[in-house]
């Protein structure tokens, strides 16, 4: 069974940390593109970082680029999203999704990784809340 575990959410004060997790089972995750997303109440799902397996480049929207580093374990079958100077503003829902895709690197590289509709394997979500 294809599963998709998001872990290390949780309720931070602004300018803190968090390192989310995103654990697979029942299929290796290097041979798959990863994105993590959000949604926040009332919007849209959002796509936020995503990592090749091809060559392991990676793309940050530019909201959260310099403070999310986006990273991945082969050996552990797991993908982390570091999150670093948090705002109240990146409260929501995170999930990472996957797919199998050939030159992923292109996915990434042209900034299509970002669209939910590209993936086929989602988690179950992990709140993240940023609040005094």
């Amino acid at each position: 069974q294809v599963q998709l575990v998001e872990s290390g959410g949780g309720l931070v004060q602004p300018g803190g940390s968090l390192r989310l997790s995103c654990a697979a089972s029942g299929f290796t995750l290097d041979n798959y593109l990863i994105g993590w997303f959000r949604q926040a109440p009332g919007k849209e799902r959002e796509g936020i970082s995503c990592i090749a397996s091809s060559d392991g480049s990676t793309y940050y929207v530019d909201s959260v680029k310099g403070r999310f580093t986006i990273s991945r374990d082969n050996a552990k079958n797991t993908v982390y999203l570091q999150m670093n100077n948090l705002k109240p503003e990146d409260t929501a829902v995170y999930y990472c999704a996957a797919v199998q895709t050939r030159s992923d690197y292109v996915f990434v590289l042209f900034r299509q990784c970002v669209f939910p509709q590209r993936y086929d394997y989602w988690g179950q979500g992990t709140q993240v809340t940023v609040s005094s």
